[in-house]
């Protein structure tokens, strides 16, 4: 593990030192947006280097980003007016949905373009090499010692304008300096990491130092630290179950905020105390309310509520069930947890392979492919008559009393007829048996066996 993700670690690294900085400047400012919208302009940028025949990752793709960069970073210099008929916010949301959108027409003429677009926002800090990763960590390095240099005005400007004017500052050029070496950074980082991850490292660190601290450099600090230790936590997460990336690095810093959200309202229920408890009893009995509601005038739509609660009380989904429909119920539910099971263990030996860590042949590693999509096939179905049963039990709830509802339940003869298609109870069979796979002349086949078959790969 530690072979693979150190590079990306360390590449994580280096954009939270660099990002939890600049967030702070952002956050001050109350331009939240402009690292979306800076990234979307270098973006375009390389989109539009990619048309002309550059690779993504190619030294004029970069200078064709660094380039619109630049001019965006110039944009946002020139717009920060202090007494504005609209605010600067406003016009780097028109700039971010003008680049994504002339993005996305020049992605139009271009080959493999989707994927062209997943790879800017998600990156592949996978494939950074110690080169790419050196050169980057010097340019931040040059950076950050610039800003150090000229730290006070660009302290007074972003957290004190009307203090930094009033002593005379040449505020529009400290705007242009901050917004171009901004720019810099942001193009730099985007080509690596992508949209989605440079937002996150900007604006989530810097925003939960914000929240614990009103210091600065205490906040500096605690984004450095949270930082850290949410790229660790993504990547392990990328590495045990598979995940894309970037994608589970920024779901990582979601959680991270989720949990100080949470624990910080705590506290203030804590310190409000009777009062505070009291709000929140009121708001849980009016969302019981509503959830009963809407329960009771539309039975057939999604109450996830109700999915959790009877997934933690297996029981309550007999309700209103004839007795066929409970067998069926019961065998769906066993085939279930049966077949995960196996994908689970197969699932497993098959990232072994992909990882080096055990070797099969050809021949296996197709048996193994086909294998897993047919019994991905039959669990669906075991999913789908499960759904299909707690509908109709739902759909009884309205009039206990009516025919097929409540009261009187359906015999199995009705449930047969009235059950169309999949959910029939001759399909429910089929779908509650196994597969098992044997070889013959060298070419895997499946045959549909009996549940009380055993259940072999080859």
């Amino acid at each position: 593990m530690l072979d693979l993700l150190w590079i990306p670690l360390l590449a994580c690294l280096v954009l939270t030192a660099i990002h939890v900085y600049l967030g702070l400047h952002v956050l001050a400012r109350g331009v939240i947006f402009v690292d979306l919208a800076l990234a979307q302009v270098a973006a375009l940028g390389v989109t539009v280097a990619f048309l002309a025949g550059h690779p993504i990752q190619s030294d004029a793709a970069y200078w064709y980003a660094l380039a619109f960069a630049v001019g965006g970073a110039t944009l946002f210099s020139l717009t920060r007016v202090r007494h504005a008929r609209i605010p600067q916010e406003a016009i780097i949301g028109i700039v971010y949905v003008v680049a994504a959108a002339l993005t996305v027409l020049v992605v139009d003429r271009a080959p493999q373009g989707a994927e062209h677009i997943k790879q800017l926002l998600v990156g592949s800090l996978l494939t950074v090499t110690p080169g790419e990763l050196a050169r980057l960590a010097v340019l931040y390095a040059v950076i950050g010692v610039g800003h150090g240099l000229v730290r006070r005005p660009l302290l007074e400007i972003s957290f004190d304008p009307e203090i930094a004017a009033a002593r005379g500052r040449a505020i529009p050029w400290w705007d242009f300096a901050f917004y171009v070496t901004f720019g810099v950074v942001v193009t730099s980082s985007v080509r690596m990491a992508g949209v989605l991850l440079v937002f996150s490292y900007l604006i989530v660190p810097a925003a939960v130092g914000a929240l614990l601290t009103d210091s600065v450099r205490r906040r500096l600090v605690i984004g450095w630290v949270l930082g850290t230790a949410v790229s660790a936590a993504g990547l392990w997460a990328s590495f045990a179950w598979d995940l894309p990336t970037g994608a589970a690095i920024v779901a990582s810093f979601g959680v991270l905020m989720a949990a100080v959200a949470a624990g910080l309202g705590a506290r203030a229920l804590l310190r409000g105390g009777r009062d505070a408890l009291f709000g929140v009893g009121i708001a849980a009995g009016v969302a019981i309310a509503l959830a009963g509601v809407l329960l009771a005038a539309f039975p057939r739509m999604d109450h996830h509520w109700l999915n959790w609660l009877e997934d933690a009380a297996p029981a309550v989904e007999l309700v209103f069930l004839s007795p066929a429909e409970r067998q069926a119920w019961r065998d769906s539910r066993e085939a279930l947890a049966r077949g995960m099971a196996e994908m689970r263990r197969l699932s497993t030996l098959q990232e072994d392979v992909r990882w080096g860590r055990a070797t099969l042949g050809e021949d296996q590693k197709e048996r193994l492919r086909q294998f897993l999509a047919a019994r991905g096939e039959i669990t669906a179905g075991d999913r789908f008559v499960l759904r299909t049963l707690r509908r109709r039990r739902r759909g009884r709830l309205r009039a206990p009393g009516a025919p097929g509802r409540g009261g009187r339940q359906p015999s199995d003869s009705t449930w047969t007829r009235r059950t169309p298609g999949w959910a029939s109870r001759s399909s429910m069979r089929f779908s509650r048996r196994r597969v098992t796979w044997r070889s013959m002349g060298g070419y895997p086949w499946a045959t549909v066996a009996s549940m009380g078959a055993s259940t072999t790969f080859w």
